[in-house]
């Protein structure tokens, strides 16, 4: 199984944080899924860190390939279909980068790993 991580889950994660549930900690763990991470998240992660809102516990430049790297954390680009399927996105989330997660995780058919409800 593929499953996406928005971008809350994915900092939880390689935080080791007991804010993630069980549930996703075993989502993540079981070696037979595949765990994919919007490019979306990484954006999202820049901005805060250049913002000062987040801090990381090494730079973003190291720590991030890091985590990609020995989590084997599959990339998800952006494309255009994603892009689309914004348009038809009811407005229960405003937020930007979580639209965008949405939409491709509706366009990729993969459940999103999320602490939002309105994710669902």
């Amino acid at each position: 199984m593929r499953a996406l991580l928005d971008t809350s889950a994915f900092l939880w994660f390689i935080g080791g944080s007991d804010k993630l549930s069980v549930h996703a900690q075993n989502v993540i763990m079981d070696l037979d899924n595949r765990i994919v991470l919007s490019m979306v998240s990484l954006w999202e992660v820049a901005i805060k860190v250049s913002l000062g809102k987040l801090a990381l516990v090494k730079p973003y430049e190291q720590i991030i390939p890091q985590q990609i790297e020995e989590n084997d954390i599959e990339l998800l680009p952006i494309a255009h279909n994603h892009l689309t399927k914004i348009i038809d996105l009811p407005f229960h989330h405003r937020d930007p980068f979580d639209r965008l997660i949405i939409a491709q995780a509706m366009t990729e058919g993969i459940p999103i790993i999320s602490p939002d409800a309105a994710f669902s």
